[in-house]
């Protein structure tokens, strides 16, 4: 755990052994896609760590060209969302895909395309923010967390909107407890406020009974397959945030959950890839395949 968080919190994604490693979407391919015979896919991708690599400075998360490619690709063959912890703007101006519905604040900020976009049906974008009434707090937290912890080289305050992200990658080992009990101290006085973490970052979000699991169901809906049993959705992600959406679609018994991850952890993910290149690599057989699928359909 020292490897990921300051804090030492019980991790519900501890390492397991080798041969307890998750089957490899990539090579389990044509099983997946045999599962969704007949069925609508629905995409749901994470950001960091998913789409682009994790880099020591979150202002500089860049997809690139290829992967943007395939992604504005994939939204041509299947609804497609991002589902991420960060901020919906600024998901929005990494990935620029008018034609995805994005969730941002671990899915408290929600829209999706713009009107116009086939999966809109010409009605407005759908938004959803049940966490409004908490702005004025986490605005007020975030800049109480940028005084805190502006003395400890590395530590960087994210605000993300509806949530707030306190990263500290580039914070010397010794003095993440430095940066933990900063954290603490402020969120001490916020019981509304709660705290979670992720890879060398921590997360302070309102205490709603919502998140990316949420999120994904409110998308499902949205899309008309709130009570469908003919809709596939996949869920990728390499969070412990994500761990909410995989654990929707376990309970639903539909679709998969795909964790990008190169160790095995305990996870309620059916298949792994290891790293964004095969998260691409799956997304371009999910395009390729279905081409195929509509050009054998038209013969």
């Amino acid at each position: 755990m020292r490897a990921s968080s300051p804090t030492h919190m019980k991790s519900s994604s501890q390492s397991l052994s080798e041969d307890q490693q998750l089957p490899s979407a990539l090579d389990n391919f044509d099983q997946i896609m045999e599962a969704s015979r007949g069925k609508q896919i629905v995409m749901f991708l994470d950001y960091d760590g998913t789409l682009s690599p994790i880099v020591d400075d979150p202002d500089r998360a860049f997809m690139s060209k290829k992967m943007r490619t395939t992604v504005r690709r994939l939204a041509t063959c299947f609804p497609t969302a991002i589902v991420s912890g960060r901020c919906r703007d600024k998901v929005y101006k990494f990935v620029r895909l008018a034609e995805l519905y994005y969730a941002g604040s671990h899915g408290m900020d929600i829209k999706g395309p713009e009107k116009g976009s086939k999966y809109t049906k010409g009605t407005e974008p759908v938004i959803c923010q049940p966490a409004s009434e908490f702005l004025p707090m986490i605005d007020e937290v975030f800049k109480e967390l940028v005084a805190k912890t502006k003395l400890t080289p590395g530590a960087k305050v994210e605000n993300n909107k509806f949530c707030v992200s306190v990263h500290f990658r580039c914070v010397e080992e010794k003095k993440w407890s430095e940066v933990a009990e900063a954290v603490k101290s402020v969120l001490n006085k916020y019981p509304k406020l709660r705290l979670s973490q992720g890879r060398k970052v921590l997360e302070i979000r309102p205490t709603i009974k919502w998140d990316k699991g949420k999120a994904l169901e409110f998308l499902l809906e949205s899309l008309g397959f709130a009570n469908c049993t003919d809709v596939f959705p996949i869920y990728i992600g390499d969070d412990r945030t994500d761990e909410d959406a995989f654990k929707v679609l376990k309970e639903r018994e539909q679709g998969f959950g795909i964790l990008v991850s190169k160790v095995a952890k305990d996870t309620n993910a059916s298949y792994s890839l290891q790293e964004p290149t095969q998260v691409m690599d799956f997304l371009q057989r999910l395009v390729d395949w279905k081409k195929l699928a509509f050009q054998e359909s038209r013969m």
